[in-house]
């Protein structure tokens, strides 16, 4: 009788994918300010970003918000609705695709309060920021536009979803 093998498990290339990756964001607001990181790594080292990161195999998306958003900033959230749809392609010069993502990002809750950003995992910081200081912080394309689009959309409660391909 014949062993079924069951294939090692395949490590997620980031940069130079043979497909588009799955990615989620979280849009946590509280208090007019949102929830925001500082990305520890590429694509965007050093910008800020809403939480969030790949879905892994077998993971539904609210699980992989509710994971990234805690290994990000320590913060317990609840999915609450779809914000946006959005296109991330990154080419190099000579045009190949150096970054393609496809990311869903959903209005959360936080399960909690009185909870305050801990950086951790693959964030550099983690603030409430206010949104009238959005500003001031440099962000990953098309951030600030989902933010401000979500929160006007019935104060972040339930958006509208919003398509948009991003550079």
């Amino acid at each position: 009788m014949a062993r079924s093998r069951v294939p090692p498990a395949v490590s997620v290339n980031r940069r130079f994918p043979r497909h588009p990756l799955v990615g989620v964001g979280a849009l946590v607001f509280r208090d007019q300010r949102v929830l925001l990181v500082q990305r520890g790594r590429e694509p965007g080292y050093g910008l800020w970003s809403l939480p969030g990161g790949l879905v892994e195999l077998g993971e539904r998306l609210d699980q992989a918000i509710e994971r990234e958003v805690l290994e990000e900033s320590g913060i317990q959230v609840q999915v609450l609705d779809l914000a946006a749809a959005l296109d991330r392609v990154i080419r190099t010069d000579d045009g190949r695709v150096e970054y393609h993502y496809v990311l869903l990002d959903f209005v959360c809750r936080c399960r909690s309060d009185t909870e305050q950003p801990q950086a951790s995992s693959d964030a550099l910081a983690g603030a409430f920021v206010p949104l009238a200081d959005l500003d001031s912080y440099p962000m990953t394309a098309g951030t600030q536009e989902v933010i401000r689009r979500a929160w006007a959309s019935n104060r972040g409660q339930s958006p509208k979803p919003l398509y948009r391909p991003c550079a």
